[in-house]
C-alpha cells in the first residue's frame, strides 16, 4: 500500500483539487491521509465531504507545531510500506500511484526512488521541469550544477510530489525535524540518499506551484530560503570526505565562472571597453565552431 500524506492548514482554495488528484489515480492500494493543522476556513468541510464517500481517505485535525509535525503525525499514522508527501496545492500525474507500486515491487528495502517535477507559475505556465537525475550527497550539496545543454539547473528535487520511498527509511535516519518549517525536505533528503538505495527515473511524477503567497515562493523572494539551504549545506559538507568537499568547491567556481560568462553575454556594454572586444571576439569565435 502507498500511503500518501498532506499536510494542510486553511487550504480550502486546493483541498478538494488534492483529493480528487489522488481519486483520479485509480489506485485501488492507496490511503489518502490527510493532516489538518486546526482550519478555520472551509478545509475541514470540504474533507469531511469526500471522507465520507471514499474510504481510501484518513484524517485529523488538530493544532499543531507546523508542517513537520503534520507530516510526523501522518507518517506515524500510515499503513502503506511506501510514502508519498503530497503537499495540498501540489499534484501527481495520471497514473503514477500505479507506476510506483510496480516500481517497488522489485526495490530493496529501504528504497528512495525519484522522478522529475514540472514547476508551474501562477498563470498555469511551465517555469521548468526539475530533473534531479543526480542524487549523491555531494550532489545535493552542490545545490547547482551544469547540465548536458549546458545550462544550469538545481540539483535536488524541489518538491515531494516527485519522489516516493518506503516508510521503513525512517527507522534509520529518523522523522522529518520538527524545528524546520522551510527546508525540511532537503533535510530529510540528505539524510536518505545516505542509507537507501536510489534510482532516479527520468519520467515526470509531480507538479509544484511556485507563486505567490505560497511559503517557499515568498521565503525565496525575500532571501532567507537561499540562507537557509546555504546553512544546511555547510552543515552537512562537513561531514564528507575532503576530495567531495573539494568537488564542491570546484563545482561552485565554474557556476560562478559561467554565470559570468552569461551575464556580460547579455549585457557585454557593462565591461570595460578594451576587455569588451575580446570578449566579444571570443564569443564570435566559439559561435564559428
Amino acid at each position: 500500500m502507498i500511503s500518501v500524506i498532506t499536510p494542510v492548514y486553511n487550504g480550502e482554495k486546493f483541498i478538494e483539487s488534492c483529493l480528487q488528484n489522488v481519486i483520479n489515480q485509480n489506485f485501488a492500494e492507496v490511503e489518502h491521509i490527510i493532516v489538518d493543522g486546526g482550519s478555520t476556513d472551509k478545509t475541514i468541510d470540504i474533507i469531511k465531504y469526500y471522507a465520507n464517500q471514499y474510504s481510501h481517505i484518513r484524517w485529523i485535525s488538530e493544532k499543531d507545531q507546523g508542517q513537520s509535525d503534520a507530516m510526523n503525525k501522518g507518517i506515524a499514522m500510515a499503513r502503506g510500506a511506501i510514502i508519498g508527501i503530497l503537499n495540498v496545492d501540489d499534484f501527481y500525474e495520471p497514473k503514477v500511484l500505479t507506476r510506483i507500486s510496480e516500481l517497488f515491487k522489485t526495490l530493496p528495502e529501504p528504497s528512495l526512488i525519484v522522478g522529475n517535477c514540472n514547476m508551474w507559475d501562477h498563470r498555469n505556465s511551465l517555469i521548468q521541469i526539475n530533473k534531479p537525475k543526480r542524487l549523491r550527497p555531494v550532489d545535493l550539496l552542490m545545490e547547482k550544477q551544469i547540465n548536458d545543454d549546458g545550462m544550469i539547473d538545481v540539483t535536488f528535487p524541489v518538491n515531494p510530489s516527485a519522489y516516493f520511498y518506503h516508510k521503513s527509511l525512517h527507522q534509520q535516519i529518523g522523522v522529518y525535524k520538527l524545528e524546520e518549517h522551510y527546508v525540511m525536505d532537503i533535510d530529510f533528503l540528505l539524510k536518505a540518499v545516505k542509507v537507501a538505495y536510489v534510482k532516479y527515473f527520468n519520467e515526470i511524477w509531480g507538479n509544484f506551484r511556485y507563486y505567490p503567497g505560497t511559503k517557499t515562493f515568498d521565503d525565496s523572494i525575500n532571501g532567507t530560503n537561499e540562507t537557509r539551504i546555504q546553512q544546511l549545506f555547510k552543515e552537512y559538507a562537513k561531514t564528507l570526505p575532503l576530495i567531495e568537499q573539494w568537488e564542491i568547491y570546484l563545482n561552485r567556481i565554474m557556476i560562478f565562472i559561467t554565470l559570468r560568462i552569461f551575464y556580460f553575454y547579455k549585457y557585454p556594454q557593462r565591461l570595460p571597453q578594451s576587455i569588451r572586444n575580446r570578449f566579444m571576439k571570443s564569443i564570435s569565435y566559439l559561435n564559428s565552431k
